[in-house]
């Protein structure tokens, strides 16, 4: 193995460990696209269109990852999109 190559590998493992977690968002028969959207752009941060692609996203697939990154920046908006009574899992 070269040396671009382990560098590559060393790239690699660092994208894994920087985005190893997300939150996603699973259908329910509750919530309203509406109150979807709001609570997507208040606690994910989206704009009105990611949120709407990822509303139609989870009522169409099922499920859709709504936010990746740390766990220290998921856990406090996964909790508040439990909170509002949404069905997110952090994984």
């Amino acid at each position: 193995m070269g040396t671009k190559e382990k560098i590559q590998d060393e790239v690699d493992v660092l994208e894994q460990e920087t985005h190893q977690h997300e939150i996603v968002l699973h259908n329910d028969d509750v919530n309203t696209f509406e109150f979807v959207i709001e609570s997507l752009i208040n606690v994910c941060e989206h704009t009105l269109e990611q949120a709407e692609q990822c509303t139609y996203l989870v009522h169409y697939k099922g499920k859709c990852t709504v936010k990746s990154g740390e766990l220290k920046d998921l856990e406090p908006r996964c909790s508040k999109l439990l909170q509002l009574g949404l069905s997110a899992e952090l994984i």
